[in-house]
């Protein structure tokens, strides 16, 4: 099995280097400099490497020049009506995992959760009432199931320590969105809530067991899962969210190490289509929806950021199909509002299937 460049812990007091860690020095979408290193390669500079490392200038959006909710653009009246379409039997299914300690995080991020007093307070009144609040301490964005807003990604387009080369969606800065206390531009507050139809890509039943980490989910397997399934690539709209399974998430709280390794996902090939069929949502039973490692070791996330950088498009991480598998459920209504704190880079939340 290939392993990743890096380690996770599982909130543990040994911290470990995170994601966060692993990507700095690497230029996303590009193998323009090292994944290991930050080395340049060549020597170009300023919009040289801008093309060298995303290929192309992917700003202004589509949605215009100062658009901050990217494909949650999609988001509209018409195809909340075209989902409810989908609404068969009015089954509600959780597709978020459950958060808790000791579930697998990434280096030195932390879940800890605490009821001061227990009971926090009271008795009160005649009645004697008591109450219990409770204090939690984690990254809002990035621990358990996950939504990666535009704030989380972007590539370093030259001078790594010049924030006006950072470049983000649509093109904003590092200076431009920068802020210790809050992202002052594409905050996940600037999402838009979901309500479309979801397909399910079950690459573990089109496999039969589950992919190893590093093996990347081609386009190839998808047009073979939705063919098992009875569907076709044919039936993504704009605006609709494409999910996958690979039997990954059964490691979760099991075997936490292994299930932080690295992961089967999807790579570039399938990034593009995705893309190319205007999506405005994936996910997956991982922690990073993409293949990691990446077959090209040069590079770093670069299905990050194709999607969320260069397209706007969001990445639902760490779901849990189980459920609508055993029912025989791939299509069904997608649901998730991201928690709007302001300036915040993602957002916790448990996404609901509806069929």
């Amino acid at each position: 099995m290939r392993k990743s460049k890096f380690e996770a812990g599982d909130g543990s007091d040994h911290p470990t280097p995170s994601r966060r860690d692993f990507i700095k020095g690497a230029a996303l979408g590009t193998g323009a400099v090292a994944a290991g290193g930050g080395t340049l390669m060549g020597g170009i500079g300023g919009d040289q490497l801008a093309q060298a490392a995303t290929g192309e200038t992917w700003w202004p959006s589509r949605w215009g020049a100062e658009d901050q909710a990217g494909a949650s653009n999609w988001m509209t009246p018409e195809k909340t009506l075209a989902a409810v379409k989908n609404i068969k039997d009015g089954k509600v299914y959780r597709i978020g995992k459950v958060y808790e300690a000791g579930m697998p995080l990434f280096g030195a991020r932390v879940f800890a959760l605490r009821v001061p007093g227990a009971p926090t307070g009271g008795p009160f009144g005649e009645n004697a009432l008591i109450y219990n609040d409770e204090f939690l301490a984690t990254e809002t964005g990035q621990v358990g199931t996950q939504f990666d807003g535009l704030g989380h990604i972007g590539v370093s387009t030259g001078d790594a320590g010049n924030k006006n080369e950072h470049r983000y969606y649509n093109g904003f800065t590092g200076a431009e969105i920068g802020g210790a206390y809050g992202l002052n531009k594409i905050g996940v507050e600037h999402c838009k809530p979901f309500f479309t139809t979801g397909h399910l890509v079950d690459i573990l039943g089109l496999k039969g067991e589950m992919p190893d980490a590093g093996v990347e989910i081609t386009m190839q397997d998808v047009s073979d899962a939705l063919a098992k399934q009875g569907m076709s690539p044919d039936d993504v709209q704009p605006g609709d969210g494409v999910f996958f399974n690979t039997g990954w998430g059964s490691l979760w709280m099991k075997n936490n190490d292994r299930f932080n390794s690295g992961c089967p996902g999807i790579g570039l090939e399938v990034a593009k289509w995705l893309v190319s069929k205007e999506i405005a949502i994936t996910g997956a039973d991982t922690w990073p929806t993409e293949v990691v490692p990446n077959p090209d070791p040069k590079l770093a996330f670069p299905v990050h950021a194709e999607l969320i950088t260069k397209n706007g498009i969001f990445n639902h991480e760490n779901l849990t199909f189980d459920a609508l598998i055993a029912d025989g459920k791939h299509r069904f209504v997608y649901i998730f509002n991201p928690v709007p704190i302001k300036g915040a880079t993602g957002s916790m939340g448990s996404p609901i299937a509806v069929t």
